[in-house]
Order: structure tokens, then C-alpha cells, then sequence
């Protein structure tokens, strides 16, 4: 199992820019590939972004594509994910989650261990 740690969240007004961070422990950090999720109010939880073990390959969920980059640090055990020109409707709960496999071949499920989210409002 992977203890995840999210941090990074906070308010922020419409065109504004957020990184969020996700911090690793538990178990060797380059077995898993990392996916972002994120919940609104009401709404079901959603794919954002994934990136592979290595870091060679990313997948961003459509809207967010042109505005967002995952990243990761594997000497330091963390994700990022940069989030820019945010837009309101991009207010939601925001988890990192880790799945334990060999290809990258299904970034949007699989996931075992998830982190406890962090919280992005996005508001004038």
C-alpha cells in the first residue's frame, strides 16, 4: 500500500495558477504510475491527469489538456500537478492516486491507493 498526501490547494480567482503536490510513502515510489482525480459538489469523481512510472508519459482529461501539467520528482517521491488559467468550473476536490502496474496502457482506472484530497475553489 501507498500513503499519498496531497497539498497545494487553496482559493483562487478565475485565469489564476495553483500547484498542487502529492507526496508518497510506503512502497517504492517508481512501481507506480500517478493519476490526479477530482470531485465537484455533486458530481462524480473525474479523471484529470496521470503520468507513467518513469515520467515518459502523461494523459490529461480533455479540458484540461491546454491548462495543466503532471510532473514527478522520483528522487523526491512526488507529483505535481500545475494547474493554470484555472476556471470555475475547475473547483473540486483534488486526490492523487496510485496504481501498481507494468504499462501505462489504462491511465483513467485501476487505481488502488488514494490520498485524502485537497481542496481547489476557484472564484472572484
Amino acid at each position: 500500500q501507498v500513503q499519498l498526501v496531497e497539498s497545494g490547494g487553496g482559493l483562487v480567482q478565475p485565469g489564476g495558477s495553483l500547484r498542487l503536490s502529492c507526496v508518497a510513502s510506503g512502497r517504492i515510489f517508481t512501481n507506480f504510475h500517478i493519476g490526479w482525480f477530482r470531485q465537484a459538489p455533486g458530481k462524480e469523481r473525474e479523471f484529470v491527469a496521470a503520468i507513467s512510472r518513469g515520467g515518459g508519459s502523461r494523459k490529461y482529461e480533455d479540458s484540461v489538456k491546454d491548462r495543466f501539467t503532471i510532473s514527478r520528482d522520483n528522487a523526491k517521491n512526488t507529483v505535481h500537478l500545475e494547474m493554470r488559467s484555472l476556471k470555475v468550473e475547475d473547483t473540486a476536490v483534488y486526490y492523487c492516486a496510485a496504481k501498481f502496474a507494468i504499462a501505462f496502457d489504462a491511465p483513467r482506472s485501476g487505481y488502488d491507493d488514494w490520498g485524502q484530497g485537497t481542496q481547489v475553489t476557484v472564484s472572484s
